[in-house]
């Protein structure tokens, strides 16, 4: 059985959208608020800032478990997960879209009333977004067979990482041009990329299984406790709860170097936060590239070893950047700490949805988001307060190995043959 790559490209298209619109949020929003020497600012504390840019990860907490279990039940005619694609993408590049037109807008009341379009818009993109993320995400498992799933996030993934890349370099040139172009070209590629999507791909109207005999598929079934007489999500399969907490710590990980990089090598290298940025662009780039052949490696040997493999080169990679002392090699390991993150980030969510039951694969995707959210919010408060005690930033990357060790921890615990039964 071969994969279909012009169908799995296709579908990739959904996510694409969802890494490039959120790249340039996260990049662009903070300086509308806090504001720079061309852009007069919304608030001055950086408290709020940080409240405000994790709306993301708690409507993805609440909402994205929702809509990925309600896909599950949709059945209509163009589908399960296209309709809340067809609704809520073009609802999403809307409020993206109108994001930098907030003084345009407040402009028309007599009050300062630009914060609150801010927040309507902000909050109005966020929640489209979680309408459609875990529908579009689950449209991978439903269109291929469980053993090809590896190779089809491969390429997935890689969609994202392009995402990622040309919403660093051309949104970072659009918005020197003009600080709107980039949503608005943005909302625009979102769009084009919807319309893509709903000529060339259509739905199995029986979606592909993990365990196809399995008779469960109208019953609801619950994550900590069971429901209508069934066992529980973790006690039907202990490796679910392994396997999201080993996501969990890995992206504990890696989201604290998202977010106090710039600060660490600021104080470490005296780098400029410009320059921090750029020294991030290899592990952008290797992930990407290396996301299909991840992909083909968890076909082959197993997705459990390739995450052990993934995992300790993540973890070697960062032990040895914090006994630099000159940041020369630093790009170098990013990428080859780049090369560990796509073995993991390739094979973990089909891993998880291997585990679900026939027509939960939605549900289990929004599990999957959960515990990634819970890390993106958690990982930066809890390193924030290790600096807050240590008044330094240079364990940020003993911190991150840390946190990938106990992913590693975790992911010992969870049995192969839940997660790959092919190669059991």
């Amino acid at each position: 059985m071969k994969l279909n790559i012009g169908k799995t490209f296709v579908i990739s298209l959904a996510f694409f959208t969802v890494s490039l619109a959120w790249t340039i949020y996260n990049t662009f929003v903070p300086v509308f608020l806090i504001g720079n020497e061309h852009i007069s600012g919304l608030i001055k504390s950086s408290t709020v800032l940080g409240v405000i840019m994790t709306i993301d990860n708690l409507f993805g907490i609440i909402f994205q478990p929702f809509f990925g279990n309600l896909s599950d039940k949709t059945k209509t005619r163009f589908g399960r997960r296209m309709p809340y694609i067809i609704v809520g993408l073009p609802l999403a590049a809307l409020f993206f879209s109108i994001i930098p037109y907030y003084n345009e807008i407040g402009a028309l009341f007599p009050f300062d009333v630009r914060l609150a379009i801010m927040m309507i818009s902000v909050i109005g993109m966020n929640f489209f977004m979680s309408v459609y993320r875990a529908p579009a995400t689950a449209l991978m498992p439903d269109a291929t067979p469980p053993e090809l799933r590896s190779r089809a996030n491969g390429i997935i993934t890689a969609m994202g990482g392009l995402g990622t890349i040309i919403a660093f370099s051309l949104g970072g040139r659009l918005f020197n041009i003009n600080y709107r172009l980039p949503f608005i070209v943005g909302g625009a590629i979102m769009v084009m990329a919807l319309i893509i999507l709903f000529i060339f791909y259509k739905e199995p109207e029986e979606p592909y299984s993990a365990d196809e005999e399995d008779d469960s598929e109208k019953a609801d079934i619950g994550f900590l406790f069971g429901k209508n007489g069934q066992q529980s999500a973790i006690s039907k399969t202990p490796s679910l709860l392994y396997m999201l907490l080993t996501v969990f710590f890995w992206y504990c990980g890696f989201e604290c170097i998202n977010a106090f990089f710039t600060l660490y090598c600021q104080e470490k290298f005296s780098i400029l936060p410009g320059d921090a940025t750029q020294m991030l662009a290899p592990m952008a780039v290797v992930f990407m590239i290396c996301a299909f052949p991840a992909g083909y490696v968890g076909g082959k040997i197993g997705r459990k070893k390739s995450m052990i493999i993934g995992n300790a080169v993540v973890i070697c990679s960062f032990l040895i950047i914090f006994i630099l002392k000159e940041p020369t090699l630093l790009p170098v390991l990013l990428g080859i700490g780049g090369i560990g993150w796509s073995l993991l980030t390739t094979n973990a969510y089909p891993a998880v949805t291997e585990m679900a039951p026939k027509g939960h694969t939605g549900l289990y995707t929004g599990y999957y988001y959960v515990f990634t959210f819970a890390a993106s919010i958690a990982s930066p408060i809890f390193y924030g307060l290790i600096v807050d005690i240590l008044r330094s930033q240079v364990y940020l990357f003993i911190f991150g190995g840390i946190m990938f060790i106990l992913g590693l921890i975790f992911l010992f615990k969870v049995n192969q043959r839940d997660i790959y039964r092919k190669n059991a």
